[in-house]
């Protein structure tokens, strides 16, 4: 947690926070995959020789996905970066945006389930989407959340 972040704005003088989450690093996925694409495109300038048209056609395509890369794992960047969950004595707090902000919060005394949903690849790499069901509402579900059942825990442990 951060010195300003908007949890340390928040919390009230009695409140303890119990687990601080965040996005999972799978979020960058398609950044990296991109990447990769980036640097298969720049290898295979080595075996073009000298065909100035088919030369240039793979450079273009290398700069394409890198510069397409880079944009998205900045978007994502941003994404993780502007993202707060946390489990504290009173309620569950989830925050996201930058400039414009979403915050969405649920006192504990509300919650009636938390639902953790996993992929084979969600085991493996320690992510998952958690839905938190509420007395007469629900929380959005929070998807690609770093160890989704350490944050259930967190919120079914009081």
């Amino acid at each position: 947690m951060s010195p300003m972040s908007y949890l340390t704005q928040i919390l009230q003088p009695d409140e303890k926070v119990l687990f601080d989450g965040h996005l999972h690093w799978i979020i960058y996925r398609r950044a990296i995959l991109l990447l990769i694409l980036a640097g298969l495109a720049a290898a295979a300038l080595r075996f073009t020789g000298d065909q100035n048209g088919l030369k240039f056609a793979v450079l273009s395509l290398a700069f394409i996905f890198g510069a397409l890369g880079l944009a998205v794992g900045f978007l994502t960047w941003l994404r993780s970066f502007s993202t707060e969950i946390a489990v504290t004595t009173t309620r569950v707090i989830y925050k996201t945006g930058f400039v414009r902000r979403h915050t969405v919060e649920m006192n504990m005394d509300k919650v009636e389930s938390v639902d953790v949903d996993q992929s084979l690849a969600g085991r493996l790499l320690g992510y998952g989407s958690v839905r938190i069901r509420g007395t007469g509402a629900s929380l959005e579900k929070l998807d690609h959340i770093a160890d989704a059942i350490a944050l259930r825990n967190a919120i079914t442990s009081r």
